[in-house]
């Protein structure tokens, strides 16, 4: 497709649908034609826009065979807005669900965390709040981000994203944005706060940097380049009704991987480096460790436990991909190099080299922090930061005196709860919390029970229904 017939396949999605969202629509579709690279906006103050995100009739094919394939899914190239005055709509009370994005840190001490609402599913968005008593206390709802807009023809949602500070003190949320729970394409964003720590936070326009989707934090290489990664899921991903059409954005197949994507100018501009392509993919979910020999050592999740690769050039080019010896739940995990040099490993099972299994399969379950001195071939610890059946999705950071602060939710379909723990590497090595400050299972978020009974009731009745995440046992 040329960039004249972007442009034309855009306007006639707006004028059918909202015809304010010309230039927005137009300038993300030239975008999404280079998937190579792609120049951050200006940071605009991004505009609030409340409403509840509930009611979206789910769609079928027969709903939709009308339409184009760019009436479809243009509609998620268009940015959506941060809204900043989320009450009384998006209150505690009103949340129905809670899946961890992440937890990050400000220069001035404010914590800030992000979660999923409404599902892991076409009605995901996502809710931040914030506490300035070091994690013991929390917000209400500081802003929200919805896309969800009931004249569209399908769900337009965000259920992938994190929080990361970068080294000159700014709060990215990266985010991401589809049609329906996986349209084949779906994008990476970000916006940017740079008064994290203000009573009035603003936060950017949002900027599409590419297709796909970014759960993890950037990783700074010591000659300074940022190093994203950003996952395109494969094809067998894509949710009804768009899993109907057999050759949607057949384009992109080449790119369906583990990706790279670099910035050397401190995030004002990224490209795609390389990338990784595993076996039995399913959401990458990928990090990066610059090793001490220069080389960059990638993890990646897929459906039989974790995989890794190793890049001697920066990321250009990847060694055949082989299974990792760290053994774990076919989930999210987390691994980040500490300001000592050693290396922390968040993952499911108390023993590097086990992971839980319940009624013969890999679970959700025993999460817990490891240590490694020499750059990821041994391993010390095993900090249970969670023994229980349910618990995922680990993200943290790590605060300038050392301390070690880790998120994860509990039992989201049913508990919703949003946790933290607090701890540093004596604790790891000694399998106890033994600092001070350290605790383990505090709760950051939980939704409104009543709220969760009725979500539950209507998902149980929904034609069709919606798609999710076939998550492993969570014994």
């Amino acid at each position: 497709m040329s960039i004249s017939e972007t442009i034309m396949t855009s306007q006639s999605f707006i004028s059918h649908y909202k015809p304010g969202w010309m230039a927005a629509c137009v300038l993300t579709a030239i975008l999404s034609l280079a998937p190579i690279s792609v120049r951050s906006a200006g940071t605009t103050e991004a505009k609030p826009d409340a409403k509840p995100a509930f009611k979206h009739p789910a769609r079928t094919q027969a709903d939709i065979a009308h339409l184009t394939l760019a009436e479809l899914t243009d509609p998620a190239l268009v940015p959506p807005t941060i809204n900043t005055s989320p009450l009384p709509d998006y209150g505690y009370d009103r949340l129905d669900y809670g899946m961890t994005i992440g937890i990050e840190r400000t220069p001035g001490g404010r914590l800030w965390a992000c979660w999923v609402g409404g599902g892991d599913n076409d009605k995901a968005f996502f809710v931040l709040a914030t506490s300035d008593d070091d994690g013991e206390t929390w917000s209400s709802p500081r802003a929200v981000l919805d896309p969800h807009d009931e004249s569209l023809p399908l769900r337009r949602r965000t259920v992938v994203g994190n929080l990361w500070t970068d080294p000159k003190g700014r709060l990215w949320l990266f985010f991401d944005q589809s049609m329906g729970t996986f349209d084949g394409r779906a994008g990476s964003w970000f916006t940017i706060c740079e008064n994290p720590d203000s009573d009035q936070p603003v936060w950017s326009a949002p900027v599409r940097i590419w297709h796909g989707c970014s759960l993890n934090k950037p990783t700074v290489l010591t000659n300074g380049d940022w190093l994203l990664p950003i996952s395109l899921w494969p094809r067998g991903n894509i949710a009804a009704p768009l899993s109907d059409k057999p050759d949607i954005f057949a384009e992109l197949d080449k790119y369906r991987m583990a990706n790279v994507f670099v910035s050397s100018d401190q995030g004002k501009t990224w490209t795609r480096r390389g990338g990784v392509k595993f076996p039995g993919p399913r959401f990458d979910e990928h990090m990066f460790i610059e090793r001490r020999d220069g080389s960059i050592w990638m993890t990646a999740r897929t459906r039989n436990g974790l995989w890794e690769s190793t890049s001697a050039d920066g990321g250009r080019t990847w060694a055949r991909p082989k299974e990792s010896p760290i053994k774990t739940a076919s989930s999210r995990h987390f691994i980040r190099r500490l300001q000592s040099g050693n290396i922390l490993l968040i993952k499911h099972g108390g023993k590097i080299h086990e992971a839980p299994i319940w009624q013969g399969r890999l679970s959700r379950s025993r999460l817990a922090a490891f240590l490694s001195e020499d750059d990821g071939l041994t391993w010390t610890g095993g900090l249970m930061l969670d023994k229980r059946g349910g618990v995922s999705y680990p993200d943290g950071f790590q605060a300038p005196d050392g301390t070690l602060y880790i998120s994860w939710d509990h039992q989201r379909n049913t508990e919703g709860e949003i946790l933290m723990a607090r701890f540093t590497e004596d604790d790891i090595r000694a399998c106890k919390f033994l600092g001070p400050k350290s605790r383990t299972q505090m709760l950051i978020s939980r939704p409104n029970p009543e709220a969760v009974k009725a979500r539950q009731q209507r998902e149980a009745t929904e034609t069709p229904k919606v798609a999710t995440e076939d998550a492993p046992p969570v014994g």
